[in-house]
């Protein structure tokens, strides 16, 4: 990325959102939350050729590792922003991983968590200015 603390304007970050310092987003939804990597995590990552999706019915904690992506540069694990059980995941980036990259908030989510302590683990995310303000104080490549 060129240039200096103007970030975030090139960068999208979703209002109605949560965020984690590793990148990952949530979404919730009647209770549940979708979770996705943030447009800052795939530029970072560049062209995404792999998903290793969670496994239905597994338990997770806030923060320990969900899944694995693969981009051309590396292979990067996906963090769980909340503890829960995972109760979907998004078919689609088997055989689409590239809708990761094209629409992070939207065709690209990774997993629906049922979480266990919605209101007690959202204290340890982030909210959009939270988030963008995190942005801010990374070191460019």
């Amino acid at each position: 990325m060129v240039g200096g603390g103007l970030m975030s304007h090139s960068i999208i970050i979703k209002e109605d959102l949560y965020y984690t310092k590793d990148h990952e987003w949530i979404k919730i939804e009647n209770g549940k939350v979708r979770v996705g990597i943030s447009d800052y995590a795939q530029k970072e990552l560049r062209d995404i050729v792999y998903v290793e999706l969670p496994k239905l019915g597994i338990n997770v904690k806030q923060f320990e590792r969900l899944c694995s992506i693969e981009s051309v540069k590396a292979v990067s694990d996906v963090y769980s922003p909340l503890s829960g059980k995972v109760i979907e995941v998004n078919k689609k980036l088997e055989t689409s991983p590239e809708l990761l990259n094209a629409d992070p908030y939207g065709e690209g989510w990774i997993a629906i968590i049922e979480a266990e302590k919605l209101n007690e683990e959202l204290k340890n995310l982030m909210n959009a200015k939270e988030y963008d303000a995190y942005l801010k104080t990374l070191k460019h490549h």
